[in-house]
């Protein structure tokens, strides 16, 4: 009691003066926690906005420009085992599902210019390298699969001319092609000389002559693309950061039947507008996809490293045959069956369906029309991307898609005159990291938590103190007041004359003695 006191006396001593200095402290420290407590979400989100802008000589630059994560891609090659029944016999095709075989990927872009509205252009350069130790088999295994340049050409001869179809037989008899080949996993994949590509070179215009001299369904990949790519930086509008702004120059893709479609304005996959929400759609474009693959919220991760992410994933109409994809079907309908997405317009004209891998999300007889793939499992074929929402970086990924083959049959053409019309898968890939390296996770964790502690420390202690503070001014004030009135009281009473006295009977005797 006696130390309140003694408190009390300091703060209306002549240190602090009055107790109303020690009020407008304590009101001041109210305030600045609340502002804090409101506004300190904003100033951190700035913050993290101009430290996320592509600038070169920043950190974030570096670590876009040469990703420190080393990625991985899976190869999951089906392998033809009755080839000769198949076409002999209509037998139904039976798959060997080999693999994987494991690539570790280094990025890098390269070439890099940086344009006066807040763009930056650039070359991908990605290298490719076979890891025997994580693979399961040796990228030299020989495989058997559709013979894919010469069953599009022979697809695409359908509604040719008659006599032409006939010429096409002939001249793959003398070149004895046929409509399953036999090569090894990593032709396959980067590529083998093709006499019909070979013939194509020699006697096809030079307008009309492909861009590549050999076949490879990775073809062109391992090495510097000749693509260029222009991308938002942040520094003028953070909500277009790490969206493509053109591609070859262009901001349209001549395909489809509606700019929407033919859209190119979304993310590489590696990095994303910051500060994303549950109810936010993403946008992915890769040129081999031909469109911007949209991604939804699906739930909420965390990574090994202790961040916690979102993860967004293709909703399950995203290859649909419905309203809504039809602007994807230039020549009308039917493009392709539930679960398949038709590239034809941009793989020159061959008929390659893309699809999740097992026809994940496809229609079940599209599996059914061959033997040897099991039924899709969602954990191990759907394509997701986990995401830290406050920062747009991807934490981890994993692309998957499966690369089929619709065969026409074609009467004229006897070597595939027994082909039936078929949907055939080749092969199905997963790229993808796992986990960001420690220096990354650590500067999440820190953008992450630290603020939210932060302000909860920060405003929750200004207000405590601030509070404190009013508690203890107006106790003061209220035993200061109380002791301004008891010593008015004391006063007041010391101060009042004493009653006048009665005299006695004997004093008023002397008195009437004198008179």
């Amino acid at each position: 009691m006696q130390g309140r006191d003694k408190l009390c006396a300091k703060l209306t001593s002549a240190f602090l003066r009055k107790w109303w200095f020690v009020l407008a402290s304590a009101v001041i420290l109210l305030l600045l926690g609340i502002v804090i407590a409101i506004f300190l979400g904003t100033w951190i989100r700035l913050f993290i906005d101009h430290e996320l802008v592509l600038r070169p000589g920043s950190m974030t630059f570096e670590w876009w420009a040469r990703p420190p994560v080393r990625p991985f891609v899976k190869v999951y090659v089906y392998n033809v085992t009755n080839a000769d029944e198949f076409l002999n016999n209509g037998s139904k095709p039976i798959l060997d599902e080999l693999g994987p075989y494991v690539y570790s990927e280094e990025w890098e872009k390269i070439n890099i210019t940086d344009n006066e509205n807040g763009t930056l252009s650039f070359h991908y350069k990605r290298t490719y390298t076979f890891q025997p130790e994580m693979s399961n088999g040796m990228d030299d295994d020989a495989v058997v699969v559709p013979n894919i340049p010469m069953l599009s050409a022979t697809s695409q001869s359908k509604h040719a001319a008659r006599f032409l179809r006939l010429a096409m037989a002939s001249i793959m008899d003398i070149l004895k092609i046929k409509p399953f080949v036999e090569v090894s996993v990593g032709q396959l994949l980067w590529g083998y000389e093709d006499p019909l590509l070979k013939l194509a070179k020699d006697v096809v215009p030079k307008e009309q002559k492909l861009p590549y001299e050999e076949f490879g369904l990775f073809y062109g990949k391992n090495g510097t693309s000749p693509d260029v790519v222009t991308m938002f930086t942040g520094a003028t509008d953070m909500t277009r950061y790490g969206i493509v702004d053109r591609y070859n120059m262009r901001d349209r893709l001549p395909h489809w039947t509606t700019d929407q479609c033919n859209s190119v304005a979304g993310s590489d996959g590696s990095i994303f507008p910051p500060h994303i929400t549950a109810n936010d759609t993403l946008r992915v474009y890769d040129k081999d996809l031909c469109r911007l693959l949209p991604l939804r919220y699906l739930e909420t991760v965390e990574s090994s490293a202790g961040v916690e992410g979102y993860r967004f994933t293709p909703p399950e109409d995203v290859f649909a045959n419905d309203e809504h994809n039809k602007c994807f079907c230039p020549a009308g309908p039917p493009c392709a069956p539930d679960g398949l997405f038709n590239v034809s317009l941009c793989q020159y004209d061959s008929p390659i369906m893309l699809s999740f891998p097992h026809f994940y999300l496809a229609d079940p007889s599209l599996r059914e029309a061959v033997e040897g793939i099991s039924p899709p499992v969602a954990e191990k074929h759907r394509l997701y991307i986990d995401v830290q929402p406050e920062m747009g970086i991807a934490m981890r990924a994993r692309a998957r898609i499966q690369i089929n083959l619709a065969v026409s049959q074609v009467l004229d053409i006897k070597q595939v005159a027994n082909f039936p019309d078929i949907v055939f898968p080749i092969l199905w890939f997963e790229e993808g990291i796992d986990e960001l390296p420690e220096q990354v996770s650590s500067l999440l964790r820190l953008a992450t938590r630290v603020p939210g502690v932060a302000r909860a420390a920060l405003a929750g202690g200004l207000c405590a103190l601030g509070a404190a503070l009013v508690l203890l001014a107006v106790t003061c004030l209220i035993r200061s007041s109380h002791r301004q009135s008891t010593l008015r009281l004391e006063a007041h009473v010391v101060a009042k004359p004493p009653p006048p006295k009665t005299p006695s009977k004997e004093s008023a005797y002397e008195l009437n003695s004198r008179r």
